[in-house]
């Protein structure tokens, strides 16, 4: 199927500039940037006036059903620029047997693994590679624990620009292979993911890359929002009473708070907000130990294991805009055991059909720890996350031998 970018000659963006999300201080759009003065995370802002008169149900209706359909809320600016390998909306899929099994009104999954390279990284890093391009720059890199790598990687190679990724030598194989696959230069390394960002930064200085780390530029988080737009929209401009997210650098959750937000200044939702849960593995659970202390920053955390290798980043650049949304939404941080996130990868599959990865697995692991607890009731409307396809990580042998006779 080919997919075309149906932009018009409207104005396709209505950036402004960007600003620090710790001070506030401005900086021009349209140019290079990585952290603040500050060493924070910086944000788009837009001319929310003038996307509200352009990006209308209506206009939205007539469009296809990709994140690109939100272009007014999206930075780049000239769709020549635009690197796409087909970023289409993902399903919304219920959970009848278990919700019915748990007594829950309502529990959905959205399955991000229907996206290009097999994850819901492609949204971050499709925007991200989208305005390297625009903005001039030949060569990129940065860690991952293995889905964000993949996702750089095919769109750096479609967009013409050199990557290097670094990744913990234990990231899944496939994900080493499928980096390497798609054109990038890719380094295991002994070490965390924060390790590998330090020779990222390291090789930055030393050979002119440009660093594409989570939170380190400003545009993975306007793609990561599409997942807010996206299902603002799917489920009729209503919002889940719940939202539980696996979070490592937790750069969606941050963007989807960011997109409701714009949402409402629009006129497209009400004040209403779903809560922000933190999803994270017992075995590295930053963002948990900080909600629970009360604390606005999270303190690196020490010998780091999951099975969940895409949650197990011990300290996140944008740990306050996480815990920030979190509890502005009445929220929580709550964290799961790796044998609970495999039963319920096993569960799923065994029972609902939908091969989860193990951060997907992580959410219902939390919802149901959360139902037990008191901290969310079987009458809330639940949306987890699977962040990405199941297909791409070790599962159990449990097919059967049959003997056929001499």
């Amino acid at each position: 199927m080919r997919h075309d970018i149906n932009l018009t000659a409207e104005r396709q963006t209505f950036v402004t500039h960007l600003e620090c999300s710790m001070t506030g201080e401005r900086f021009a759009a349209d140019e290079l940037h990585g952290l603040s003065n500050v060493g924070r995370p910086l944000l788009v802002r837009y001319d929310l006036p003038g996307v509200a008169a352009a990006m209308t149900r209506d206009a939205l209706a007539e469009r296809p059903a990709d994140l690109w359909r939100y272009r007014e809320l999206l930075p780049v600016r000239r769709r020549e620029n635009i690197v796409t390998l087909g970023e289409n909306a993902t399903p919304i899929i219920p959970l009848d047997k278990i919700a019915a099994d748990l007594g829950s009104a309502a529990l959905w999954v959205k399955d991000e693994g229907r996206l290009p390279t097999g994850s819901f990284k492609a949204r971050g890093l499709v925007m991200a590679i989208s305005m390297a391009r625009e903005l001039g720059v030949t060569s990129i890199a940065m860690p991952t624990n293995g889905n964000a790598g993949a996702a750089a990687a095919a769109y750096a190679s479609r967009a013409g620009i050199e990557a290097v990724i670094f990744c913990p030598a234990d990231t899944p194989e496939i994900n080493v292979r499928e980096i390497a696959a798609q054109g990038a230069k890719v380094y295991r390394v002994d070490g965390l993911i924060d390790d590998c960002g330090k020779l990222v930064a390291a090789g930055a200085k030393a050979n002119g890359w440009f660093d594409l780390s989570t939170l380190k530029e400003p545009y993975r988080i306007e793609g990561k929002k599409t997942m807010g737009l996206e299902l603002a929209e799917q489920l009729g401009w209503q919002l889940p009473d719940v939202i539980f997210y696996p979070t490592g650098g937790g750069t969606g959750l941050i963007g989807m708070w960011k997109a409701f937000d714009e949402l409402e200044a629009i006129g497209l939702i009400g004040p209403q907000r779903p809560r922000m849960v933190a999803v994270q593995a017992e075995g590295c659970a930053p963002i948990v130990r900080a909600f629970e202390q009360g604390e606005r920053h999270a303190t690196r955390w020490q010998d780091a294991h999951t099975v969940a290798a895409g949650i197990r980043v011990p300290q996140a650049v944008g740990d306050f805009l996480i815990l920030d949304a979190v509890r502005a939404s009445g929220g929580f941080a709550i964290s799961v055991s790796d044998e609970a996130i495999v039963a319920e990868v096993e569960e799923v599959g065994r029972r609902e059909g939908l091969l989860l990865c193990p951060e997907g697995g992580a959410t219902l692991a939390a919802y149901r720890k959360a139902l037990r607890d008191g901290r969310v009731s079987s009458g809330d409307s639940v949306l987890l996350f699977n962040c990405a396809t199941g297909l791409k990580y070790p599962m159990a042998d449990h097919s059967l031998r049959w003997a056929t006779g001499a």
